[in-house]
């Protein structure tokens, strides 16, 4: 079996990975500054590069990007360490609305001139996508929405609702009568928000129960790719420190203790890199199957890049959780994507019930 990258997934791979080069501690730190947690003038750049126009098929405007060159994407985007929200304000609003045929706002959603964000969380749900406390009442939407990422930019919300016992997606304008915001930091230094609606009108967004979940599921592998980068990252500037780092007047990556735990370390990256490409490759056509696929690729990959993390943190000392390096920005970032769409376990229990 050829394991070659095609061509085309090259050159996309090496523009991700020219785009998020000059992205250091103190770039990152900057672009966590502006309003909303990250800047609008590099969201258009991002776009401009065709990264979330792979999301979309070439019928809806789009690039037609399989699996696996989102994956790619996903993957250098991580081990860049980079702060652009590509998978949850890209990707996964970009998916949502070519599904739905909303082809007015997907077409600025892929070119950059729009930022759009699913609103799906509510409190007191784990990671259940059924709305229960926001509902479609006289053809108006009424409720609270948590954990709504990048809410602070976003000119569209796509927001779940209950709409006679039907879980259901309407688009909302960040200025719509009866919409309230309140942004918050997250643990990685994007900006989330809670929203509060109150009557407020939205348009319906023509999705089933069906393709819903198989969006999903691409967004849990995609969080997975990410992560698969980021401990790449982790571990690379781990090794890069023991090499550096002194103690007892020798470098402590001459330890053999740490030696052998970065071996583990490298040899869960490279498993979890292996994970990652089998579900990408994995035929999507049959749903039950890919999104088994899928929840399991993301709990395996969440475990093996957490330790990763931790190693991390730990080789460094206290300093390593800070925001003066890198690792401390890739761990946080880390802890953020293990919980999008779902935690190990809540995965985990996809994966046993789908087998």
């Amino acid at each position: 079996m050829n394991f070659d990258l095609s061509e085309e997934q090259e050159l996309f791979r090496a523009t991700v990975e020219r785009f998020t080069a000059p992205i250091d501690v103190e770039a990152r730190r900057k672009l966590r500054e502006h309003d909303g947690g990250y800047g609008r003038s590099r969201w258009t750049e991002l776009a401009e590069l065709g990264l979330i126009a792979l999301a979309a098929s070439e019928d809806a405007g789009g690039m037609g990007g399989s699996h696996l060159d989102l994956a790619l994407i996903g993957e250098a985007i991580g081990k860049a360490n980079s702060a652009d929200p590509w998978l949850e304000n890209g990707v996964l609003p970009a998916k949502l609305l070519a599904a739905a045929g909303a082809e007015t706002t997907l077409d600025g959603v892929l070119s950059g001139d729009s930022f759009a964000t699913l609103a799906w969380a509510e409190r007191n749900q784990r990671y259940s996508m059924k709305a229960k406390q926001t509902r479609v009442e006289g053809g108006a939407i009424s409720g609270e929405k948590t954990f709504v990422l990048g809410a602070a930019l976003a000119d569209q919300f796509i927001v779940s609702a209950d709409n006679g016992d039907r879980t259901e997606l309407f688009l909302v304008p960040s200025d719509a009568e009866g919409l309230d915001m309140r942004a918050y930091r997250m643990a990685d230094g994007s900006m989330a928000g809670e929203l509060r609606f109150t009557r407020a009108a939205g348009e319906k967004l023509e999705i089933d129960a069906a393709t819903l979940d198989q969006i999903v599921a691409e967004i849990r592998l995609l969080a997975a790719a990410e992560m698969a980068g980021l401990g790449q990252r982790l571990l690379d500037d781990t090794l890069t420190y023991v090499k550096e780092r002194e103690q007892f007047g020798v470098p402590i990556g001459s330890f053999q203790a740490l030696q052998h735990r970065l071996v583990d370390c490298y040899a869960r990256i490279e498993q979890a890199r292996s994970m990652l490409y089998r579900a990408a490759l994995e035929d999507s056509t049959n749903a039950a199957s890919w999104q088994r696929a899928a929840a399991g690729a993301k709990a395996y990959i969440s475990e093996q890049v957490d330790h990763v993390a931790r190693e991390a943190v730990q080789m460094h000392g206290g300093m390593g959780v800070t925001d003066e390096l890198s690792i401390g920005h890739a761990m946080k970032r880390v802890l953020l994507l293990s919980k999008l769409f779902g935690d190990v376990d809540t995965n985990l229990v996809r994966y046993a019930e789908a087998a």
